[in-house]
């Protein structure tokens, strides 16, 4: 059979771009070489719990047609995102506000804080920083920087914040409000009964065939129609292929190797504990606890079974150990520093001349994404696809 494209990854963004395709009477196959679908917002209910199977995803997004979007897919509950760091053996709210400040320095007044953190930064006197720390410590002062900063993100990097360039950190968002919403955007929350939902109902009615890698499965061959190639997988042809896995390993490499930072995810269930920590997510930011957070599943529902409405007894929680990442791990964030920005350019530049390919996704295109990112890079490019941008 021959189908229009071959979607290679079942994630958020491959279930989008065939959903749109499907939709405009296109036809797609798609394969993944896990064995499930949904990518990294992957869900799976145990126990009454929908487990975030690759760290906690919330919902939140400012683009009203992306919110309406994937309500289509999902009712969303009411959830906001409202973390908590452990430092040893002090609690403080996330993100930086005023609740944050006045457990830190027993200040009662916005002015008070601002003026803590003016003084702090003064002492730090750092003109032009030359590093993460300086940037840090010019933006925040001491004191935050080094119990909510610096640990944490040497454990998210790998390396000393003073290895670390600048403009990693651009801006640390401070408000001098009694309000520890995380986000700023108008739409949050996170899907009843789980994301997986979402991408089973994207890719409904369109071929999946999981535990298949592209290199191993698809093999090039002459297009009868014109020039360059298409491609075969088994009896199937394809006219185009979207690739959302590493540009870098369609590419064989021969550009470099692009860096990534993984994740080891440790989830334990707890059929005894019905509340291990009192919130969905607690961040450690001391560097010698060696995970960065600890997520509590049950609380993303409210400690309710989506299905029944009662209550969960028991919790499952998962461990977040950063990794550097390796051949054969999962890669999770993009290093975005300069020499990794340069090898991906290369690859770019390879991409736009290889015909009847297209790229996409947080591996595709070596940047990070929201999800409500996600979505709209692929209905962008499903659109222009189709003619229609």
């Amino acid at each position: 059979m021959q189908f229009d494209y071959l979607i290679v990854g079942a994630g958020l963004y491959g279930a989008v771009f065939a959903h749109e395709m499907k939709k405009a009477g296109r036809t797609c196959f798609v394969i993944d070489r896990r064995d499930h679908i949904a990518g990294n917002i992957y869900t799976e209910k145990r126990n009454g719990i929908n487990v975030h199977c690759y760290g906690a995803h919330i919902f939140h997004t400012s683009d009203d047609e992306v919110w309406d979007y994937v309500q289509q897919f999902a009712k969303f509950n009411n959830y906001i995102n409202s973390p908590v760091a452990r430092y040893k053996d002090e609690i403080y709210n996330l993100p930086f506000n005023m609740n944050t400040f006045s457990r830190m320095w027993g200040v009662q007044t916005p002015a008070q804080a601002k003026e803590k953190i003016e003084q702090q930064r003064e002492e730090a006197a750092v003109k032009d920083p030359s590093n993460l720390e300086e940037q840090a410590l010019s933006l925040v002062g001491r004191d935050v920087y080094e119990k909510l900063v610096k640990g944490y993100t040497e454990k998210q990097w790998g390396r000393d914040c003073t290895d670390l360039p600048a403009f990693i950190i651009k801006r640390l968002p401070l408000r001098f409000t009694y309000d520890n919403n995380y986000f700023n955007d108008p739409h949050q929350g996170i899907p009843i009964g789980g994301y997986t939902q979402i991408v089973e109902k994207l890719l409904m009615g369109i071929p999946v065939q999981l535990e298949t890698d592209f290199g191993d499965a698809v093999t090039g061959i002459p297009d009868p129609d014109g020039e360059g190639e298409i491609f075969a997988m088994g009896d199937h042809t394809f006219r185009k292929v979207l690739y959302t896995g590493r540009i870098d390993e369609f590419f064989g490499g021969q550009c470099g190797t692009l860096e990534y930072r993984a994740l080891d995810f440790q989830t334990e269930d707890m059929p005894e504990e019905d509340n291990f920590q009192g919130n969905a997510v607690v961040n450690y930011t001391e560097r010698e606890v060696p995970f960065t957070r600890i997520i509590e599943h049950k609380f993303f529902e409210f400690g309710r079974d989506s299905e029944t409405g009662g209550e969960i007894s028991g919790t499952i929680i998962t461990r977040e150990y950063p990794a550097t990442w390796k051949e054969g791990m999962e890669p999770y964030y993009p290093v975005n520093d300069e020499r990794n920005n340069r090898i991906y350019q290369k690859y770019k530049e390879l991409a736009d001349r290889t015909p009847n390919v297209m790229f996409g996704g947080r591996l595709g295109l070596y940047q990070y994404f929201d999800m409500d990112k996600v979505i709209r890079a692929a209905l962008t490019a499903a659109r222009a696809e189709l003619g229609e941008d």
